[in-house]
């Protein structure tokens, strides 16, 4: 078996893994990089940009963000910004699109102008839209029939902005910020593709072995595991992480015929619900075609589209009771049980787009089955980490961090727009760890406000 040797080594090319990979090559003095990718290129799996929603999740019209969490999301949000602008991706791979929270009926009219009176000194930006400016902006918002002729009877308003950057192709920004490592740096900088990780091992020296399924062997002074769920499978094959289990949510969409929106629309997100709520965003890689989603739909694999990964589900749940009483407290809830039931019955033909118009009428009343169709290929699986100590879903990105060198990464929703802050955090343990220098200075230039 052959034997390679690196400082760190980066498992999965996503992303995550590829904005570690980019910020240790361009930032800090590691003497060599390695990152090993399981298919043939990268973001081929939640990054890539037919998979996610293509938004930049900065906090502004996003309404289960509390204004402390909008703060933590607006300067690693900016990261991404930043880099993109860095490079001279703009209107490349990162695009300026109109986008707004909107609120429908006077219970959500009311939550969208205090929440817009709130977030203004964090978002300056930001402008308060009601219906007779929504007519100019966005107007199958406000019409209920397709000669907009009669305007939709519930009260309507909505917070918003045409100034910012919104949406990123991020498969094409993995591929930058792999581009660019190799570029700037004169180290050793290796990807490696068709490479699947088995198993990992902690030796005696404090090294850790890497073990792939062609046999090929990899050796490093600091591994970090960014491969999504399976993240998570190869953290309980070495014995961590033993207290959380992991629930795949697939999310699909629906994509009309033609143009329909502008801009990217958010409604009220349900707080019960640790889902995104549906919106309607131009496709950047499908004509500007409005795209409609997410579903949400548990699925008993750990990739979508991919063959295989059943049993990983299986062993990556980690089954038992403490799972049995997450699930039970959870459909306790007639809200969630409600949108588990009708999330089924979207992925089910020949009812589904019924069904799914009557939601997305909220965001286009005059919407119709004939007007949208089942996107097929489009939508990835996010791993929701499930507690089994607390018993709790858990909101947000779970990281195993044990201290010895190593570090799984599982980052659900919206944890490509955090990619670069998440990174930031490793970057810091890694040159801790390891004893290396760190380009404090030129990072924060680069890459904040």
């Amino acid at each position: 078996m052959a034997t390679n040797h690196y400082d760190v080594l980066i498992v999965g090319g996503g992303i995550s893994g590829t904005a570690l990979f980019y910020e240790l090559a361009k930032y800090t003095n590691v003497n060599s990089l390695c990152l090993l990718e399981k298919y043939e290129a990268l973001a081929t799996l939640n990054s890539k940009g037919t998979s996610n929603s293509q938004t930049i999740h900065i906090g502004d019209i996003e309404t289960n963000y509390t204004l402390e969490k909008a703060k933590i999301t607006k300067r690693t949000a900016k990261m991404v910004e930043k880099f993109c602008l860095q490079y001279g991706l703009e209107d490349k791979i990162m695009f300026s699109h109109q986008k707004m929270a909107l609120g429908v009926g006077e219970k959500e009219v009311h939550f969208i102008e205090n929440r817009y009176h709130e977030f203004k000194e964090l978002f300056p930006y930001l402008e308060l839209w009601d219906a007779e400016k929504l007519k100019i902006l966005e107007p199958k918002i406000v019409y209920q029939d397709k000669a907009q002729t009669k305007v939709r009877p519930e009260p309507i308003i909505a917070m918003g902005t045409n100034t910012q950057y919104t949406t990123v192709d991020y498969g094409a920004m993995s591929e930058a910020l792999a581009h660019e490592a190799q570029k700037v740096s004169d180290i050793p900088t290796n990807i490696f593709y068709n490479t699947q990780v088995i198993d990992i091992f902690e030796k005696k020296d404090k090294t850790f072995e890497v073990r792939t399924k062609s046999g090929t062997v990899y050796t490093a002074n600091f591994v970090v595991v960014n491969a999504g769920a399976h993240s998570l499978f190869l953290a309980h094959h070495m014995g961590y992480g033993k207290h959380m289990g992991c629930l795949p949510m697939a999310g699909s969409f629906y994509m009309t015929q033609g143009h329909f929106l502008n801009g990217k629309v958010y409604m009220v997100q349900n707080n019960k619900l640790p889902f995104a709520a549906l919106h309607g965003d131009p496709d950047i890689l499908a004509d500007d075609k409005t795209r409609f989603g997410p579903t949400a739909l548990m699925l008993p694999k750990l990739e979508r589209f991919k063959p295989g990964t059943y049993m990983d589900f299986f062993k990556t749940l980690n089954f038992d009771f403490h799972i049995v009483k997450i699930f039970w407290d959870l459909l306790k809830d007639s809200d969630i049980r409600n949108y588990v039931f009708k999330n089924f019955l979207f992925e089910v033909p020949y009812i589904n787009k019924k069904l799914f118009v009557q939601d997305a009428k909220k965001i286009v009343p005059s919407l119709s089955v004939d007007d949208i169709e089942y996107a097929q290929g489009f939508g990835g699986v996010r791993p929701q980490v499930l507690d089994k100590k607390k018993e709790k879903l858990m909101l947000g990105e779970a990281s195993i961090n044990p201290g010895n060198g190593i570090i799984f990464n599982m980052t659900p929703s919206p944890g490509a727009t955090s990619c670069l802050g998440n990174a930031e955090r490793d970057m810091h343990e890694i040159v801790k760890h390891l004893g290396l220098e760190y380009d404090e200075v030129s990072f924060l230039n680069d890459l904040t406000e």
